[in-house]
Formats: C-alpha cells, structure tokens, sequence
C-alpha cells in the first residue's frame, strides 16, 4: 500500500482541527467546534451555507475526496476568494492555503448572491453535470448497476444483449476499494486499455450488511477470481490470464504435456516474457477486475460433484435450473429440416454451432435446453440428437485446478470432482490433492505465503500440515453449460468477489451478427432473471 496519500490525508486533517476554529470565529460561529472530528465538518457546512446532509457524503469512499475539494474551495468564496486562481490553489493545495485562509484579514462575506446575476451557461451545466455524477457514483456503488450479457455462456436465461439491474444490497455493498477514478467507468477508459482508475490510494476490503445470503441458483455478478493479471490486449483482457499464459507455455513444448509438466514453472517464465513482449500484462486490484455472471450451483461447506452433466450435492443428484442447454449433435435429412426446425425453435446464431453435410444429410451442431431437445426428439424433423462427447477436453490442463493427476485427468465440462468448497473456520489437511485444489485460495485469496519445499509445508513461515479458511467460497456455472468457461475451469469464486445479485432484465436487444436481426426484445423488457 502507497502511505503518501494516507500521509497527505492525515496531515489535511490535522490541519482541520488546528486552523478551522479560527475561521469559524471569523464567521461568526462557535470556534472550538473546530477542534472535533465530525462536528467540525458540520459546522464547516454552516459556514459556507450548504445543506447538513452533504456530511454523509463525506464517508463515502472517492465522493468523499471530491466533496472535500468542493467544501475547500467554497471555503475560500465565503472569504471572498473568488477569482479562478484562488478556486484552484484552495482546491489543490489546501494544506497550505486553509492555514494561510485562518490568518488572513479577508471577512466572512458568504455564498454568491446569484439572483442579480445570471451564471453562465457553462458553469450552470458544469455544476449539474457535477452533481448529476457524484449522485449517480453513489447509487452506482452501494444500491445498483446495471450490467450487460456480452457472451453466450448464460444463455438460456440470460441472453446476449440483456441489461440487467444487479442489486448490491442484496448481500451487502463493497465499499470501493479503488474509489480514486473516473465516474461511471468500470476499469478502462472507453474505447482503450488506459486504466480509469488509480491504484495509489487504496482501501482495504470491507462490505456493508446485506438483506440475504447467496443462495443456491441465483445469478450472481462477481469479479473475476483470475482477473487480479490481464493480457493487454483488446480480444484477450477479459479472459482467463493464467489459462491464456498456461496455453502459451504448452504451445512453447509443441503441445507435449509432459515436457510441460516437467518443468512448468520455466515453460511459464518463457511464456510470461513473450505475452508481455508481444500485448503487455498489467495487474488490476479485486474491484477493478472484469465483471462475470454465473450461476451459484454449490455453496462453502458443501461437496460438488458433475457426473455426466448433472450436479450432485453432498452426493445427492439435485434438479438443474430451467433454461440450462447443452451441445447436441442434431442430423436431419435435409437442409430445409435443418432451417425448419431452427425457425421453429427460435433459436438464433448464438444457438448454432458448426455444420456440416454427410451425404444428402446435415450434421448441425446445437446447444439446446432439454425442454428443446424433446420437442426434437418428438418431431419428424431430427433423425438422430446425441449430446456432445467432451471427454477429449481431459487430460488438456484446462479443467481446475488446472494441474495434471491420475484422477484430474479424468475430469471434463460434464465430469468433475468429488470437491469440497471451502467454508470460513473449515480446517484441512494440506495433503497433495488439497494442496492442488486450495493453494490459490491460500496463497492468493486469504494472502499467506504457501511455500512446499522437499515434501515440507510451510504458511507464513510456520511449517504445518492443516489450514483453517478464513473466506467461504463458491461455485459458479454458466447455464449453457458446454459454452461457458466458469468454476469448472478456473475453481472457486471467494466470498469477497461477490458484487451483487442479478434482478432483472430492463432492457434487452439483439444484434443481427450474433442473432441473425436486430430488434428490441420487448418481451424481455423488466422480466425478472430466474
């Protein structure tokens, strides 16, 4: 953590107490309200005529920054310094201007009589717009925002080009933990890879309370757990970093796992040097890192395993939500069957995969949900529907935890597991399967120094063979379930991820690329997400 800002903030503050009460005796107030914390900025508010309630923005992490540089400088108009110089010094060098304001003769003249004069149209926009942003930041931070379904992997329920309202009170607002950056941007200035944000005054994680707890199924909005790393690069930044580098390094061996596994961390080395020679890599802080929507399917404590598709909990089959699709390999004896049974389906170019001629039949790929499968299956139009074969995705390194073993070569989109999601206060043994499965969670999530070294295991120094969790953690799947890259891949979501849940839809277009026309989804508009 950067303390120069911390050092600067503290000083400003002293320098509250200790020159405020003399400006307020100027003013023609009590002066030693100064000299409190908090009764001082209420007072402050008095002098310079503006509403009581403009102290509660003054707790708002980053709001509060800019209302301090809007109370100084208004500070400075009630003494009757008002040229565009003054504005400017008492707004940014306020540590020394508010001492050299308490010695000064300047009287106490108040706020700008504006009903002899008229403002200009610039200042009256600029002061709207101001007030405009730092009310929306507000809202934008602690109740609601609203986000967008940009891929696939959802699809089902929640579809390319929905807007959805994603509710941060549900289980408790973070505070900002990067609160100096641009109004109403996420991570990067429009149009770029230029951060919005500056990472040299930095909050530690904290959230509000929430009305709920995530519960099994709902649509939760996170940060990305692997987005702490980006690649530069405009089709690359919101993907897996760690996956895109794995990749890199197995390319670096032809493809040959084994050479690969023989030595990772030098195959990774090289592969981290030519991704940051090639695009660039920059890190991003928790807040800052992409935006993801998933669906919750298994909570902390719990035992998650996929078996040919289907969830089991606890070693119990549980039922899918509506709306989940699988990949189906669909032939119909001719292409207008193929376009007939598309039509009737509704299904768009997003639903479409790969397709291709055998004989006087055509083979298309589709990813349908089971409701659309049997309306096929029930039909006169599909001659066969066979769920698509993902077993050639085992053994690749790309199943979580992204490591090779007897038994995690054996894992796939539709076989995972048996995995035991970390809980706060659940205590493990750190045998080699734990240590593949939680070393992230320990090393990266909880912040300790993991070191294994000749079979010895060592966090923060302390050799030990258990690890108590201090976060709960959760597992998150997208409903298109063989199209969306989720926990299966990447592993577990923790609890200080979790931005909000997804309500519901309040706009919804689609495009004629990803869908085949463009239109409004009228149907769609304020559907609750399910």
């Amino acid at each position: 953590m950067n303390l120069i800002p911390w050092i600067l903030l503290l000083l400003l503050i002293l320098e509250h107490l200790v020159f405020l009460p003399r400006v307020f005796k100027r003013a023609g107030l009590t002066a030693w309200h100064g000299s409190i914390p908090g009764l001082n900025y209420w007072t402050w508010l008095k002098v310079i005529g503006r509403p009581w309630y403009w102290i509660l923005l003054l707790i708002v992490p980053g709001i509060n920054l800019a209302m301090l540089v809007i109370m100084q400088v208004e500070l400075g108009i009630v003494f009757n310094q008002r040229s565009t110089a003054d504005q400017w010094k008492m707004g940014a060098l306020p540590w020394l201007f508010i001492p050299l304001l308490s010695k000064s003769d300047e009287k106490h003249v108040g706020r700008r009589d504006w009903s002899k004069k008229k403002k200009s149209v610039g200042r009256d926009w600029g002061e709207s717009i101001l007030w405009a942003l730092i009310v929306a930041s507000v809202v934008r931070a602690f109740f609601f925002e609203a986000f967008t379904i940009p891929t696939a992997s959802m699809e089902g329920s929640m579809l390319v080009g929905d807007y959805l309202y994603v509710s941060k009170t549900a289980y408790g607002a973070k505070v900002p933990q990067t609160p100096v950056a641009v109004p109403l941007i996420h991570n990067a200035l429009p149009g770029s890879l230029t951060p919005s944000y500056t990472s040299w005054f930095s909050l530690p994680f904290m959230r509000l309370p929430g009305w709920k707890e995530v519960e099994r199924y709902d649509a939760v909005v996170f940060n990305f757990p692997h987005g702490d790393s980006i690649v530069v690069d405009h089709q690359l930044v919101g993907h897996d970093y760690y996956g895109i580098l794995r990749r890199e390094a197995i390319s670096q061996c032809q493809g040959n796992l084994e050479l690969f596994e023989s030595d990772r961390k030098t195959y990774i080395d090289l592969a981290r040097k030519s991704m940051a020679s090639k695009y660039g890599i920059a890190s991003r802080p928790l807040d800052k890192s992409e935006n993801y929507v998933k669906r919750c399917v298994a909570l902390p404590g719990e035992t998650l395993e996929v078996i040919d598709g289907l969830i089991h909990i606890n070693g119990e089959a549980i039922v899918p939500p509506p709306g989940v699709q699988f990949e189906y390999r669909v032939i119909f004896n001719t292409q207008l069957d193929a376009r007939r049974a598309i039509k009737g389906l509704e299904l768009t170019n997003v639903d479409l995969g790969s397709a291709r001629k055998e004989g006087d039949q055509i083979e298309v790929i589709l990813a349908l949900t089971d409701a659309e499968m049997l309306l096929l299956e029930n039909g006169s139009l599909a001659q066969s529907i066979v769920r698509m074969d993902v077993s050639g995705r085992q053994g690749s390194n790309e199943m979580f935890p992204n490591v090779r073993s007897a038994e995690f070569d054996q894992w796939d989109p539709d076989h995972v597991g048996p995995i035991l999601l970390p809980k706060a206060g659940l205590t493990v043994t750190l045998d080699q399967r734990n240590l593949d499965l939680y070393r992230r969670a320990i090393d990266v999530y909880e912040g300790h120094d993991l070191q294994e070294i000749n079979g010895t295991i060592s966090i923060d120094g302390v050799e030990t063979d258990q690890y108590t969790f201090e976060l709960d953690y959760y597992w998150m799947m997208g409903d298109n379930r063989h199209r969306s890259a989720d926990s299966r891949m990447w592993g577990f979501v923790p609890s200080t991820h979790v931005v909000g849940r997804a309500s519901f839809v309040w706009f919804s277009k689609q495009n004629e690329a990803q869908h085949g026309e463009s239109k409004i989804r009228w149907n769609r508009m304020f559907k609750s997400v399910q």
